[in-house]
C-alpha cells in the first residue's frame, strides 16, 4: 500500500496547482489525476450533481489502487467530502479557502474571498468563516466565467482581466487587505492578479497547507512511501489533454498525460 499512488482528481485543471506542492513536499509519491474537464465548472451544479461527480472520480481512482484521494477542488469538499468520508475506507483530504491565516494576520479587518457559488454557498464555508473570522469582515464575490477561460488557457486574455477588474473593486473599495483564492484554478490567475491589487494585498492559497496535511495524514495512517523509488505521474483528461499539457509545462517530463473517458 505504501507504494501506492495518491489519487487526485477536479473539475478540470485546477487541481494541478495542488499536485505541483504535493509533488514539491512529497517527491517520492506517485499520483493519478483526473481532470473532469468535461464537467468543469462544478461551481454552477446542483449539490446532488456535484455529490454524484465525486463519486464517480473517488471509485475510479480506487479502481486504480490509490491509497489516499485528495478532492482538489473546492466545491467538492465543500459539498461532497463528509459522504465520501462517511462511504469510503481511504483517507480524503480536502481544500477549504484560507480563510484563517488571512483572517489571523488582516490589519485591517476586512478579507476579500474568489471564490465559485458553490464553495461560498455552502455549509462548509459557513461554518469555516463562523469558527475562523469572528470580527473580521468577508468581503465574497462569485469568480463567474473565470475557470471556463483558465479551462481554455486564456489566462492572460482581455476577458480575465475584465472579469477580474469587475470583482475585486468592490472588494477594494470595501478595504481588504487579503485576498483568499477559493477555488483551485485560481492560483494560475496569480500574475494576472498582482497586476491587478495594490500591493499591500496579499494572495492566499490552499495548496502549501493541503501538501502538508496530506503528509501528516499519510504518516498518521503509515501510508508515507518510504522507499526512494522513481515515482510515476499519470494524468488523465476527458476533454482535450493539450490544456492539461500546457498548464503542467515542465512537469510533463516526469508525467504521463493521456484521455480518458469518465
Amino acid at each position: 500500500m505504501k507504494n501506492n499512488p495518491i489519487g487526485i482528481f477536479d473539475s478540470g485543471i485546477g487541481g494541478t496547482s495542488i499536485w505541483k506542492e504535493i509533488n514539491v513536499m512529497l517527491p517520492n509519491e506517485s499520483a493519478i489525476y483526473l481532470a473532469d474537464s468535461k464537467n468543469a465548472p462544478y461551481g454552477g451544479k446542483s449539490t446532488d450533481k456535484i455529490l454524484e461527480l465525486s463519486i464517480k472520480n473517488t471509485e475510479l481512482l480506487l479502481k486504480m489502487d490509490c491509497k489516499l484521494i485528495v478532492v482538489a477542488c473546492n466545491t467538492a469538499t465543500t459539498n461532497a467530502i463528509t459522504y465520501l468520508r462517511k462511504n469510503y475506507k481511504v483517507p480524503f483530504i480536502g481544500i477549504e479557502p484560507a480563510i484563517k491565516p488571512a483572517a489571523l494576520k488582516s490589519n485591517s479587518k476586512k478579507v476579500g474571498v474568489l471564490a465559485t457559488k458553490g464553495t461560498l454557498s455552502s455549509d462548509l464555508f459557513y461554518e469555516t468563516s463562523n469558527n475562523h473570522a469572528s470580527g473580521i469582515a468577508i468581503i465574497e464575490r462569485e469568480g463567474t466565467g473565470l475557470v471556463p477561460l483558465i479551462e481554455e488557457g486564456k489566462i492572460n486574455s482581455k476577458e480575465i482581466k475584465d472579469l477580474l477588474d469587475q470583482f475585486l473593486k468592490p472588494m477594494l473599495d470595501e478595504g481588504i487587505d487579503y485576498l483568499v483564492l477559493g477555488c483551485t484554478h485560481y492560483p494560475y490567475l496569480m500574475p494576472v492578479l498582482k497586476e491587478l491589487l495594490p500591493p499591500h494585498v496579499k494572495i492566499i492559497d490552499s495548496g502549501e497547507a493541503v501538501a502538508r496535511q496530506t503528509k501528516a495524514v499519510l504518516e498518521k495512517n503509515r501510508l508515507l512511501c518510504l522507499s526512494e523509488h522513481k515515482a510515476v505521474h499519470q494524468f488523465y483528461s476527458n476533454t482535450n489533454t493539450q490544456i492539461l499539457e500546457s498548464f503542467l509545462g515542465d512537469a510533463n517530463k516526469r508525467t504521463k498525460i493521456s484521455y480518458l473517458d469518465f
